[in-house]
């Protein structure tokens, strides 16, 4: 089993203390972004669980240590969707009701990982709530989700809920410096929101480079000196990427505007809020984050259009 990221060392020592006092929940909730290496938390958290000399700490030698290393512990159960970007049907959720009613094959601890949870569909979540309220003493259910809003209510209050920290910019920038062996500039973390493998992702394929040459034609748009259609055709080529890096460029200058900065902020933003006024800036963001907002929900949608329209409104007597 591989050695936790030092940024999920807290967490799991708190998960270990719970799991030694027996305070760990029957149904609990981990909240964790992308990029964050939650799988290897829930991995530590599975092993430790389903080992026989239970709890604290896998001990590697034990029979359901030996199981779950070959992937076929009987009572280790991961919900997920059967493609990727489908749901979690009812049918799962049944089907997982079903075996949480029965003995443990091994006589012992039973744990289902649901993970996202956030795919399950509403008649799947609806389903599961009972057996969340009034879960065996010998099963463990663990759900795992990267966006905690899309959840229903009545499932986040019947989980004792963890959330897992991003690490400081600074703490991140050094171990990547490490990890990826090269000088790693604050603002790559800060551009994936201070998570670490998303970032080590980002500088590995040389998305450093991709974002510079993004940054540098929009703020040459606001000066009316770029062509905005080749701008709209490459931001349209990865808009849930390019967008959500031009919102940190934006938020970073409008708080150029207030006199703030920090060594992280994106590289233009000084020179974007030289060329563009507060209120400009901040009806832009907002708009992104609408635009942003529709590609999630919808597919299909015309992105080069969308973004050229939302580009053309930056042009006007606020730009220089």
């Amino acid at each position: 089993m591989s050695e936790l990221y030092p940024w999920l060392l807290p967490l799991w020592q708190e998960w270990q203390s719970n799991l030694q006092a027996d305070r760990f929940s029957n149904a609990a909730l981990l909240i964790a972004q992308e990029g964050m290496g939650s799988e290897q938390l829930v991995e530590h958290f599975s092993r430790a669980v389903m080992c026989q000399n239970y709890p604290a700490e896998a001990c590697g030698f034990c029979h359901g240590c030996q199981l779950m290393e070959s992937n076929s512990h009987p009572d280790y159960h991961i919900i997920k969707p059967e493609k990727e970007g489908k749901s979690i049907t009812v049918e799962q959720i049944r089907q997982c009701n079903r075996i949480a009613q029965e003995s443990s094959q091994l006589s012992g601890m039973r744990l289902f990982v649901i993970e996202p949870a956030e795919a399950m569909n509403e008649s799947a979540a609806n389903a599961l709530l009972k057996t969340l309220e009034e879960p065996s003493a010998t099963c463990l259910f663990l759900l795992v989700t990267h966006r905690a809003s899309a959840l229903l209510p009545t499932i986040t209050s019947r989980c004792q809920q963890w959330s897992l920290s991003t690490p400081e910019t600074q703490v991140i920038t050094q171990w990547l410096s490490k990890a990826a062996q090269k000088n790693v500039p604050e603002y790559a973390a800060h551009l994936n929101n201070n998570a670490p493998l998303a970032t080590l992702d980002f500088i590995n394929q040389d998305k450093v480079s991709q974002y510079l040459a993004i940054e540098s034609q929009l703020i040459a748009h606001c000066q009316n000196q770029a062509d905005v259609t080749k701008l709209a055709k490459e931001l349209a080529s990865h808009p849930a990427e390019s967008l959500h890096w031009l919102w940190y460029l934006l938020t970073d200058a409008q708080k150029v505007h207030f006199g703030l900065t920090q060594p992280f902020f994106t590289p233009g933003a000084a020179k974007l809020a030289k060329v563009m006024e507060y209120r400009k800036l901040y009806s832009q963001t907002q708009a992104l984050a609408k635009l942003v907002e529709q590609f999630r929900l919808h597919s299909g949608l015309n992105a080069e259009l969308l973004i050229l329209d939302w580009l053309f409104n930056f042009n006007g007597e606020t730009c220089s």
